[in-house]
């Protein structure tokens, strides 16, 4: 009879050899789960070879951009042909064509830098767990030490230290004034001496390398003579001349030349010659006179005839010729007028100031157009007596603008001509050009004959000049 102990024993070491078996069992179900996998992974592609891995290529492997957008375009060959990209940074962004294919392009819109410091990110591009990285880096935006300078009259040099990209041109929008840039990569400015009535002003302009962008140093120069110009309030000096350069005018200057009875009966001929149009002494002189020939020469000079200016304040000093017969005047024309088609005095005429010798030291305002012309009302026409007109300097100047034109002389208002709103009233909407002339005898000049004793007899002009607002 077996006791309770030894069937006990039998029963669990039967139980335990079970238990072992079914150990191994479960060993060897796992150790086939694992090579299952390896098996399936050395499969054959189509070809009968076996898969490759990922490989990506970009033909940019680095970005080198400045501080100003721009985009970069990159191919992409990927070999498993389905890839895409993105950006580190959202200063980037990012667009991918042909992503489903084995080739592609990426891209890459870099925008302006606003900090004050150079930048880093990365453009990543890719498949599967496979990543090409393509590095980007950005410089700080172009900096100056300084944005603007006032130079001394005398002419002088300033050094500007410029922060950002090292790769920069720079300009000058003056003559006058050269930039360079210096041997340590500062900006090197520098002014020669301002002999001008005014001060003046320039530009310099640093560009970057691949003109992405820029930046401006707005430049000023003081001039000695700054307080010898009287500016009226709200304009600014566009156009002047002082009449000290050399002895002949400048060629902002046209002489007109003409024979006798070319306009108005008068008697004068209009030739460019130094003998009726010189400069002395920083004056303008016009002088008529009888040559050896028995013929009257005087001088007819027009300022800036193809431009001229439309609207703003124009002005000149000077002092009246002597004599029966004298016609000086001080006027304006509209440029580029075509008289057959326009003709006076529809196209309008603007007389600043006009003398006849006859009548001395009086001078007088006229607007000339369709509706007034020579008519004498107070619309049109003022006069002023002034006894020293023929012996001292005077300024006369003439206020336009779009809705009114007024008459000065020495700085006092003798005649405001409104516009009426009509053609007919109102030609002065284009650009005039100014006129000094010197005119003898005529239909007016010699309306009570002439005295030929009286010539030589000379216009002096000290200066004249146009401000703009």
């Amino acid at each position: 009879m077996v006791s309770s102990s030894s069937f006990l024993l039998k029963f669990y070491g039967s139980q335990n050899r079970q238990i072992i078996h079914m150990k191994h069992s479960i060993r060897l179900l796992t150790l086939l789960l694992a090579v299952i996998p390896f098996i399936s992974c050395s499969s054959s592609d189509n070809d009968g070879g076996t898969v490759n891995e990922t490989n990506i290529t970009c033909s940019l492997d680095h970005i080198a951009a400045s501080a100003y957008q721009k985009t970069y375009n990159i191919d992409v060959t990927c070999s498993r042909g389905d890839w895409t990209a993105y950006a580190s940074s959202d200063w980037m962004t990012v667009s991918v064509s042909g992503s489903n294919s084995k080739t592609g392009t990426v891209g890459v819109t870099i925008s302006d830098n606003t900090t004050s410091d150079s930048r880093t990110g990365e453009i990543i591009v890719k498949s599967g767990t496979t990543r090409y990285t393509i590095p980007v880096t950005q410089t700080a935006p172009l900096k100056a030490s300084a944005n603007s300078l006032e130079l001394m009259s005398k002419g002088e040099s300033k050094n500007v230290v410029i922060t950002g990209n090292s790769n920069w041109t720079v300009s000058s929008s003056e003559s006058w004034l050269t930039a360079t840039k210096g041997s340590n990569g500062e900006l090197i400015i520098t002014a020669v001496a301002n002999q001008n009535l005014l001060s003046r002003t320039a530009k310099v302009v640093v560009n970057e390398g691949d003109g992405t962008g820029s930046l401006t140093i707005n430049v000023s120069q003081e001039s000695t003579s700054d307080d010898n110009v009287t500016v009226p309030a709200g304009y600014n000096l566009v156009w002047h001349d002082e009449f000290t350069d050399g002895t002949t005018l400048n060629n902002d200057w046209t002489h007109e030349a003409q024979p006798s009875g070319w306009v108005n009966n008068e008697l004068q001929n209009y030739v460019n010659s130094n003998s009726v149009t010189n400069l002395s002494d920083g004056k303008l002189n016009i002088t008529c006179y009888k040559g050896s020939d028995g013929k009257i020469y005087s001088g007819r000079v027009y300022a800036k005839v193809n431009t001229g200016w439309k609207y703003g304040y124009f002005e000149a000093r000077i002092k009246l010729p002597k004599g029966k017969g004298t016609w000086p005047a001080f006027w304006m024309m509209p440029v580029n007028n075509n008289f057959s088609t326009n003709p006076w005095p529809g196209c309008g005429e603007i007389d600043i100031m006009e003398e006849v010798g006859v009548d001395a030291n009086s001078v007088s305002s006229t607007i000339h157009c369709t509706k007034y012309n020579n008519s004498n009302t107070s619309i049109e026409h003022a006069t002023k007596f002034i006894d020293t007109a023929e012996s001292e300097y005077h300024v006369y100047g003439c206020e336009w603008t779009a809705d009114f034109i007024r008459f000065m002389v020495d700085g006092v208002q003798i005649l405001k001509y409104n516009n009426e709103g009509t053609k007919e009233a109102w030609p002065f909407n284009t650009a005039f050009y100014p006129i000094l002339n010197f005119a003898w005898g005529g239909a007016w000049g010699g309306y009570k004959g002439v005295d030929e004793t009286a010539l030589p007899t000379t216009m002096k002009v000290d200066y004249m000049r146009v401000f703009q607002k």
